[in-house]
């Protein structure tokens, strides 16, 4: 008796675990190389709204309306973000290293990006939204460049992995305007 007992027990509890999300995560996409930026450049983290700054993968229904989909991001976002735009800095900027301020590596940096992003998500519509401002400054020098950049980037079809596509499109975007700013003279 106790055996059954504990077989639909073990039974029971089977069926009542979820299926594990699936994860995605943003990647870096390629760009136009360019010269002449600083050796080291230090990209400080990326600011996020807190309504982004979760596990869930935000769609936008409305301009008021957000939905959270049933995937998750595979880390927390913002780190996410500063990392995959570290990754399309440096292979934007020929010969440059881009150290993330809450990464483990340092050095004296010739350049300082900051960023903040006001939106970045799917919708409402079949595209991607980015909206972000972000500053170039030597260390301990005053700013040499800012600006606010909307990207808008058409979903390539339905499902998570075009959205997730994207949005590294959109971010990559993002990383061709501040590599044309870091190496302009």
């Amino acid at each position: 008796m106790r055996r059954r007992q504990a077989l639909f027990a073990g039974l029971a509890m089977a069926g009542c675990a979820s299926p594990e999300p699936e994860l995605y995560r943003l990647v870096a996409v390629p760009g136009v190389p360019r010269a002449r930026a600083p050796g080291l450049i230090e990209l400080r983290r990326v600011g996020v709204p807190a309504y982004l700054d979760r596990s869930q993968i935000i769609r936008a229904l409305a301009e008021s309306q957000l939905q959270a989909l049933g995937a998750r991001w595979a880390e927390p976002f913002g780190d996410m973000v500063t990392r995959v735009l570290a990754e399309d800095l440096m292979q934007r900027l020929a010969g440059s290293t881009v150290l993330t301020e809450t990464g483990s590596l340092r050095g004296e940096a010739g350049l300082i990006i900051e960023t903040e992003i006001q939106r970045f998500e799917a919708g409402p519509g079949p595209r991607v939204v980015l909206l972000a401002q972000f500053a170039l400054r030597p260390p301990g020098g005053a700013t040499r460049a800012a600006r606010v950049q909307r990207a808008e980037v058409p979903l390539a079809g339905e499902g998570m992995p075009n959205l997730v596509a994207a949005m590294s499109a959109a971010l990559g975007q993002l990383a061709d305007t501040m590599a044309g700013l870091a190496t302009a003279r």
